[in-house]
């Protein structure tokens, strides 16, 4: 039964699917997505570019939905993820009004069988899974570059006291280094190719991060020319300000884990190793229960 009611809503979802694709097959795809789907699915996996096919048609809706306000919010943190897997803006409106529509089928199939926390589980699916995505990405981003950034300052603060110029050090040591920092990086010198200041070049590159250790990178960097102090002395000093930091967060975190396994010891741990040690006396004790209890 479960089968064939299945079968009847897949058959009516694809039936409502190719009405809305004939009713709107002269819809036109905006530039971003048209660019995605054709050059972005080498960056993404077979499944995403075909959930970006299936709701590429509903993009511009999801988008008009949302409104400025909140595209923006959503356009910085996916620059703040990296564009994960090619995503960009109209990606991930297609991606969620796919999610969307499975997430409310499933939870109406919960529904029938009489399943609500199963249907509340497909819902939460449908609102929060790109969602998920776009948080874990932008965590696993901002630790990257946070390892990567004073390593990088010691390499470049090498390269410039050998003689080159700041520009040129910039971008000899980021074709040497891999990741989210290198790719940052190329933009922002890519960014002063196409005739942005310096200024305004790093001061974007504050604006795609959300990190503070690239925030005080940024600002030190701009002080020190500012002031006409010397690049190599800055850069030295700006790695060690982060090694502190980075000592200080993980002294920090230390500190806090301390009282949560001390909560963990004296909730789970204590009282199970008690009732062990009673059970297994009592049992070495071969005490007669019936003649306390008198039966």
């Amino acid at each position: 039964m479960g089968l064939l009611l299945a079968c009847v809503i897949g058959l009516s979802v694809m039936g409502a699917i190719h009405g809305i694709r004939m009713y709107r097959a002269d819809a036109k795809l905006p530039g971003d997505l048209a660019l995605a789907l054709e050059v972005g699915a080498t960056r993404t996996t077979a499944v995403g570019s075909g959930i970006d096919r299936l709701g590429m048609r509903w993009a511009p809706t999801v988008l008009r939905m949302m409104g400025p306000k909140q595209v923006n919010k959503k356009r910085k943190q996916i620059d703040m993820a990296g564009n994960p897997a090619g995503l960009t803006i109209d990606r991930y409106a297609a991606r969620r009004a796919v999610y969307g529509l499975l997430g409310l089928l499933g939870a109406f199939s919960m529904i029938i069988r009489g399943q609500v926390i199963l249907s509340l589980l497909m819902i939460a699916f449908g609102l929060f899974w790109i969602e998920v995505g776009i948080w874990s990405a932008i965590r696993v981003r901002k630790d990257h570059i946070e390892r990567t950034l004073p390593d990088f300052l010691d390499v470049l603060a090498v390269v410039v006291s050998a003689g080159l110029g700041f520009r040129q050090a910039l971008e000899r040591v980021s074709e040497k280094y891999q990741g989210p920092w290198s790719d940052e990086l190329r933009i922002t010198l890519r960014q002063m190719d196409m005739g942005v200041g310096r200024r305004q070049a790093f001061e974007q590159l504050r604006k795609r991060n959300d990190s503070e250790q690239v925030a005080q990178f940024v600002t030190a960097l701009q002080q020190g020319e500012e002031l006409g102090a010397p690049i190599v002395d800055t850069l030295i000093q700006i790695a060690d300000d982060m090694r502190r930091t980075d000592a200080q967060n993980a002294r920090r975190k230390a500190s806090k884990a301390v009282p949560k396994a001390t909560f963990a010891v004296t909730t789970f741990m204590l009282p199970g190793t008690l009732i062990l040690l009673v059970c297994g006396f009592v049992y070495g004790a071969d005490v007669d229960f019936g003649a306390i209890t008198g039966g």
